[in-house]
């Protein structure tokens, strides 16, 4: 029977679980190699496939010449669709090296003409052009005009790619009532939709077998692989798995989208931020995965991600949002999402504006939480135990990024060291993290570790160019991710709270950028 008034919730001094670190239920499966992710999965008689797909996003196959492949021991098949060739072997070598012997001709079509430039040209374009009004309070630019002190930056931000360890694979098998399917997918129902168009059958004739994902970071909320795979399996009469090659896996994935933002901020005289003007260009990626996602007034929501909810109280600001979508590629979610482009945008700018105030970036940020008691928590802690004010060596800066995302405070002090050769070396980043109330204190410092090192990785060391409409990092020495003896000490403190829950995952990324680009500045090393 349902109580009759009040029920008295647990007091959470008697919580068993919830604020007890647990180990995760599968890490004893990783650890130990038994885990079964998708690139793992073996099916009776299956034969394994790899791809070459037009290296030019919307390019088409003209002609393939695959009589030197079908020669090559353990090659079985050579298949074909719109845009892609696959190459079926006994193995992934035999696949590989039948792959490397086609001579293929392609129709690059109108992305061919597309490099980096062309991306950011656009870009700037609308720096100056008409734009949707995305967020207004107060009189922004009155207050900026009759500011003691003006500041002005623009930021740019560029592709990224995801960059699993795990690349994109996928299991199928076809028959006549139903469809079998094995990967690793962060939204296995689209991609189960998908299979059900392709085949005509229906949803419930297809059979997802979702696996552990090696590394998702957003790359497989995409299902495109998925309908490529089930396009080539349709042809044959065996389970087929594709495994595309790591120069597949990012020479045709789904971007992080390149973005530019222009700030304007004005100082009274006693250097307080008294009106923020800030204009954001870039694509929507809403748009294209949840177009009914996207407000009434056509702004991407997740693009005001740390930009409009700060940690800070700004007496008026104005923000205006300019879509403009990347030609020659797909832009999608990346680990982060909006909060990525958002923190390393507004702490990068807050830094500034301390600056041209003569103030301490951690004291300038000080007086802009009197009113947030959960930012100005974490802000001293962080800066307690990072030994903020303490002396450093010549060409070692700390660098601070403040931020609200996800429902979760964070504040992150990195350290870092210029070399003779002109390189960052990261020493040392502390974190201090209200998320609210804690439900397993290892997983969040796991999560905020793992994504430093992500976020850490991209700011450090890459970006996607192209040229000629092909992207020109294909493997792990032109997109490096960061080693382990490059790794910084990681320090992570929690703030024990009993608000509600936020998210964890992707605020570490969030951070890094950031407080990586105001240490740097601080050590001499320019911004």
């Amino acid at each position: 029977p349902v109580p009759k008034g009040p029920i008295a919730l647990r007091e959470p001094s008697r919580f068993r679980l919830i604020g007890h670190s647990q180990h995760r239920l599968d890490a004893a499966a990783k650890v130990a190699g038994k885990a079964v992710f998708g690139i793992d999965i073996q099916v009776p008689g299956m034969r394994v496939g790899t791809v070459a797909a037009c290296p030019v996003m919307g390019g088409v196959l003209r002609h393939v010449d695959d009589r030197a492949a079908r020669q090559v021991p353990g090659v079985h098949d050579v298949l074909t669709i719109g845009n892609a060739v696959c190459v079926v072997g006994d193995h992934f070598w035999a696949a590989r090296k039948g792959l490397d012997a086609l001579v293929i001709t392609w129709d690059e079509g109108v992305n061919s003409a597309v490099d980096t430039q062309t991306i950011y040209g656009q870009l700037y374009d609308a720096l100056d052009g008409p734009a949707i009004v995305a967020h207004v309070k107060g009189d922004a630019k009155g207050a900026i005009g009759n500011a003691a002190t003006r500041v002005e930056a623009v930021y740019q931000q560029p592709l990224l790619a995801h960059a699993p360890m795990e690349p994109i694979n996928c299991t199928v098998l076809v028959a006549p009532d139903r469809c079998d399917i094995w990967v690793g997918s962060q939204v296995p129902a689209r991609a189960r939709d998908s299979a059900a168009e392709l085949t005509g059958l229906a949803k419930d004739q297809i059979h997802l077998h979702n696996q552990y994902i090696g590394g998702g970071f957003g790359r497989r909320l995409e299902h495109e692989y998925v309908t490529q795979a089930v396009q080539f399996a349709r042809q044959v009469k065996y389970p087929l798995k594709i495994v595309w090659t790591r120069e597949q896996d990012l020479t045709l994935d789904r971007y992080r989208p390149a973005y530019v933002d222009h700030l304007i901020g004005g100082l009274d005289r006693d250097g307080r931020l008294v009106g923020l003007s800030h204009r954001i260009v870039g694509p929507a990626v809403v748009a294209r995965w949840a177009p009914q996602a996207l407000l009434p007034n056509g702004v991407d929501d997740d693009l005001l991600a740390a930009t409009v909810e700060t940690p800070y109280d700004i007496p008026a600001m104005f923000l205006d949002y300019a879509r403009r979508e990347a030609p020659g590629v797909v832009t999608a979610w990346w680990r982060g999402v909006g909060g990525t482009r958002g923190v390393f945008v507004v702490e990068s700018f807050i830094d500034e504006l301390a600056a041209a105030a003569g103030a301490d970036p951690v004291a300038f940020r000080r007086r802009m939480t009197e009113g947030k008691p959960r930012a100005r928590a974490v802000l001293e802690l962080a800066t307690a135990k990072a030994d903020w004010g303490s002396p450093l060596p010549a060409g070692v800066g700390r660098g601070i990024a403040l931020q609200y995302v996800f429902g979760s405070y964070l504040a992150t002090i990195a350290e870092v060291e210029m070399t003779d050769m002109g390189g960052v070396r990261v020493r040392r980043v502390t974190v201090a993290v209200d998320c609210g109330h804690l439900v397993n204190p290892d997983q969040v410092v796991s999560q905020i570790e793992g994504g430093l090192i992500f976020g850490m990785s991209a700011a450090l060391f890459n970006e996607i160019t192209l040229l000629h409409g092909r992207v020109q990092q294909e493997n792990f020495n032109s997109y490096r991710i960061m080693r382990m003896n490059e790794a910084p000490a990681i320090e992570v403190h929690l703030v024990d709270s009993t608000e509600d829950p936020g998210g964890i995952g992707e605020t570490g990324t969030a951070a890094a950028a950031a407080a990586l680009a105001n240490a740097i500045a601080a050590a001499g090393g320019g911004r």
